[in-house]
């Protein structure tokens, strides 16, 4: 085992971070929105649920991001939980400065927000807060309407130690 001690979080070895936090395996998501230039979304592996009463869930987004702007700009989001069948799908939506949505299959949740064909479960939000962490925003959202792919039930697309895994 292999530990860094130290009072300040800049003293702690980002590559070492990165690795360590690596070690916790998690499900992808597509972050989604709609705005009047159209679809837009990105990949997440920083999400979780929060709270059952009321319902909310959270993501990490990058301060960096070009898309999340949008998204927030329209006070809506939708989560897409990945099947293992997706994994290039994560990867299109993951790169910059590309159509994300060429060749991608979706429908629209009642606020119109991108249920991406495929997925394991979706969670169509409002934004409920937004808190600084960092280098990235800490995003809760209020869930107002969600669903589950109707049925045979794939298996997830997990993400440990820097790449794609399976339940198999």
């Amino acid at each position: 085992m292999t530990t860094t001690a130290g009072t300040h979080s800049h003293t702690i070895d980002q590559s070492l971070f990165r690795s360590t936090v690596g070690h916790y395996a998690s499900g992808i998501t597509i972050i989604t929105g709609h705005d009047d230039q159209g679809p837009i979304g990105f990949t997440c592996q920083s999400f979780y649920s929060v709270s059952v009463d009321p319902p909310l869930v959270s993501f990490s987004v990058m301060k960096t991001s070009t898309t999340y702007p949008r998204i927030r700009d329209t006070g809506t989001f939708t989560v897409n939980i990945l099947s293992r069948e997706q994994e290039a799908v994560s990867n299109q939506f993951a790169r910059r400065g590309t159509d994300k949505w060429a060749h991608i299959q979706w429908s629209r949740t009642e606020q119109g927000n991108p249920i991406l064909d495929r997925s394991l479960a979706w969670l169509d939000c409002t934004i409920w807060a937004e808190h600084d962490a960092g280098d990235h925003l800490i995003v809760l959202g209020c869930v107002i309407e969600l669903g589950t792919s109707p049925g045979e039930r794939p298996d997830p697309l997990l993400y440990f130690q820097g790449r794609y895994r399976s339940l198999h």
